[in-house]
């Protein structure tokens, strides 16, 4: 399919000086001093306000991000980028209520759009990612702020910069959003 790439631009509308990136890139400054537009050429990013992949962070697929402040809400630039894999498997992850895997626990295999709704659940404060790539939203119906879940444990949101967040839908990063 080619490799994956985004183009970052200093000023708004592409304008000003670029660089271009095809995989994880935790921190831009040492590239451009702002970042405020780009254009995704291929593939899926994540792009966040602070370096070391921390703070606010957005999702983005192919397509041109004219004015980076605009489109997420956000005073700030984006500061670093994770490219996110194409991925053709099975979904799995494991929700629970409290941190350290405390509380409640549910196993979901699809998107899920309200856990209160589905599982009684006021709250995810910990998860563990068997399969497969998702996005969690502070929201129901995928709104709100997110976060990007790739396979592994997460013990404690808090320590990634999102502190005081509830969690409250899930969605997987399928290959039709390539």
């Amino acid at each position: 399919m080619g490799h994956t790439s985004v183009i970052f631009y200093e000023d708004r509308n592409f304008q000003g000086r670029s660089y271009e990136c095809s995989s994880d890139f935790a921190d831009m400054s040492s590239y451009l001093s702002r970042c405020h537009s780009c254009r995704v050429e291929r593939g899926c990013f994540m792009v966040y306000d602070r370096t070391n992949f921390m703070g606010n962070q957005y999702f983005l697929r192919r397509g041109e991000y004219a004015d980076y402040q605009s489109m997420m809400g956000m005073s700030d630039c984006i500061r670093s980028c994770r490219m996110i894999p194409m991925y053709r498997g099975s979904y799995r992850m494991r929700i629970y209520e409290r941190e350290n895997f405390g509380g409640q626990m549910h196993e979901l295999m699809d998107d899920c759009d309200n856990v209160m709704d589905r599982y009684r659940m006021s709250n995810c404060m910990s998860c563990h990612v068997m399969d497969g790539h998702w996005l969690m939203y502070e929201q129901p119906m995928y709104r709100g702020r997110m976060m990007y879940m790739r396979p592994g444990e997460y013990r404690n949101f808090s320590n990634m910069g999102m502190s005081g967040m509830k969690w409250m839908s899930m969605r997987r990063i399928r290959d039709d959003y390539y």
